[in-house]
């Protein structure tokens, strides 16, 4: 596996058949020690990505004359599997865009026109996610170093030790899978328990509560919800589900929420806030 470890080192492929898009992505990078490369269309990324293994993060434009950017995704995670993949699209393109995210095996969308801070704020969080993941795996190779051990000094209980660490790796693999696909939708998605504690929260809805986008998880929603979603809260609570529009920080949404089937452990409400077109 590569290892990148300072920021200048850290090089950014942008894909664009736009001219002025591609300078845009340049303007928002320009404060920050990138490694900025640029394409006008698919078949030009893949010869940089041919030239530049090195590459940690790719861009590109959803809509391009020929490859569109799900296909060349799909060819860049070929040639740069450990890259961190984002989708540019226009709000008509989500439902297509959010189908084919498994396909091009892609971290993230992000809608256009977009907001400068929070573009750069998605790209250093995806560079935080890379980071963590290579420590990740370098964790689960001194576990599986550690389980080897284990079964040299235990041989009676190899069939145990294997069985047992398939498992907890099915599980850390569930657990990154569904964290990437919640962190991946369009809209903001929160679980909120019978005491009031929010725990459960994306990426989106982190950004949309938080002026640092830090965790919710633990806070009370009473607390940093607006009135309006404070109502809707209340109507799930009391009826199991409900439906409304709002407006939050001048954006426009459509909130649903459910109610949870009540388990032995598990219990409370989901909402989901989908951001709408103006």
């Amino acid at each position: 596996m590569r290892v990148v470890t300072k920021l200048d080192e850290i090089k950014i492929l942008c894909v664009d058949d736009e001219k002025n898009v591609l300078r845009a992505l340049q303007r928002v990078f320009m404060d920050e020690h990138f490694d900025i490369l640029t394409a006008a269309s698919g078949e030009e990324g893949l010869a940089l990505i041919e030239k530049n293994p090195d590459i940690l993060l790719i861009i590109s434009d959803y809509r391009m004359p020929g490859m569109n950017g799900v296909d060349f995704l799909k060819k860049a995670f070929e040639q740069l599997p450990d890259s961190i993949r984002i989708v540019l699209s226009g709000y008509a393109d989500t439902a297509s865009v959010v189908s084919a995210i498994n396909e091009g095996k892609i971290y993230k969308f992000i809608p256009k026109p977009w907001n400068d801070d929070e573009l750069l704020l998605t790209i250093k969080e995806a560079i935080e996610v890379y980071y963590l993941r290579q420590k990740n795996e370098r964790l689960a190779d001194d576990l599986m170093e550690a389980n080897d051990e284990l079964i040299q000094l235990n041989e009676g209980l190899e069939e145990q030790v294997a069985s047992r660490t398939a498992e907890l790796k099915f599980q850390i693999r569930a657990m990154r899978f569904s964290h990437n696909v919640m962190d991946a939708m369009p809209a903001a998605v929160l679980g909120l328990a019978p005491d009031g504690l929010i725990v459960l929260g994306n990426k989106l809805s982190e950004t949309l509560f938080s002026d640092k986008a830090q965790s919710l998880v633990g806070m009370d929603w009473k607390q940093i919800f607006p009135e309006n979603l404070q109502y809707i809260a209340s109507c799930v609570v009391e009826n199991g589900h409900a439906e409304q529009e709002v407006t939050i920080n001048d954006k426009a949404f459509l909130v649903r929420g459910a109610q949870l089937p009540p388990t032995e452990d598990q219990e409370g409400i989901v909402l989901m806030l989908s951001p709408q077109a103006k």
